[in-house]
């Protein structure tokens, strides 16, 4: 897949991984669940995001089972695993607990990328050296956070080893650009990647309507594809972000790899600027 994402650490990524949130949580589904991210390996979204969170270890153990198919013939290596602590796990008493039991839900001996959940009540220098701590010890090869705001940066980038972190995992999609008023920014200054979740937005009214916008459906058609593939190929038009949409289809997999392919105009950026606008102020600086 081309277009890879590279971290401050040196990791390469693909710009499009695989979600998997809901996913493990029916056992009818499990292996249709199971094609579509093989699926996606196989277009070259050899990024998994779990968590611990999902599904109380389901989605993890599915996973797991993906990987163990994947490498009777494919090599772990092959493969970016990412999964998250929850916040009340975080401290330095549980934190290596709930890798440990990830990785066993994984069949794993590492993962490439542990995140934080979101902010808790865990002091953040804690969370920070208990994430270093457990690179060290090689249970995982990078750690980030997820749903950090600004401030939460702000500070984390004060905390001795917080210059460790790789990667932000925050909502991100055409029609919510929130994070454009300054965190973006932020990230980028500080060389900390933005890995989007909901890129095709979350569900429900929200979806239907970007994918049936005018605007979204002209350019499709201009480009010989579906809106889905439109909307991926914004989000990750920057070079700078990994998306992570979920399918719980072969097809639809499919479908979302082939958004990597297109390549937007700026009359086409401009036209979805104006029909889903930026934020258009940013905060002032502390120092301002």
């Amino acid at each position: 897949m081309k277009n890879k994402v590279l971290l401050k650490n040196g990791d390469s990524l693909p710009p499009l991984g695989i979600g998997t949130w809901k996913i493990g949580d029916e056992p009818r589904a499990e292996e249709a669940e199971i094609q579509a991210i093989l699926t996606g390996i196989r277009e070259g979204m050899t990024l998994i995001d779990t968590a611990e969170m999902y599904g109380d270890g389901r989605s993890e153990r599915l996973v797991g089972k993906v990987i163990a198919q994947y490498t009777k013939n494919g090599a772990r290596d092959d493969l970016y695993i990412v999964s998250k602590v929850l916040p009340w796990n975080a401290g330095k008493k549980k934190i290596r607990h709930s890798c440990e039991n990830s990785l066993k839900r994984l069949g794993l001996d590492y993962v490439d990328l542990y995140l934080y959940h979101w902010i808790g009540s865990v002091p953040l220098p804690e969370v920070v050296d208990g994430l270093n701590q457990l690179q060290k010890d090689g249970l995982i090869r990078g750690w980030g956070v997820s749903n950090f705001d600004t401030d939460d940066i702000k500070e984390l980038l004060s905390i001795n080893g917080g210059e460790q972190c790789l990667v932000n995992q925050n909502l991100y999609n055409i029609g919510s650009r929130g994070i454009e008023y300054d965190l973006i920014d932020l990230m980028n200054n500080n060389n900390i990647a933005l890995m989007s979740y909901c890129p095709l937005a979350q569900g429900g009214q929200q979806c239907k309507e970007l994918r049936e916008n005018s605007v979204i459906v002209d350019i499709a058609n201009k480009h010989n594809a579906t809106p889905t593939q439109i909307i991926l190929a914004w989000n990750i038009r920057n070079g700078h972000t990994v998306a992570i949409p979920k399918s719980s289809s072969p097809a639809h997999t499919v479908e979302n790899a082939a958004s990597v392919n297109i390549e937007l105009t700026a009359d086409d950026l401009q036209k979805l600027d104006k029909a889903f606008p930026p934020p258009q102020y940013k905060q002032p600086l502390a120092t301002e």
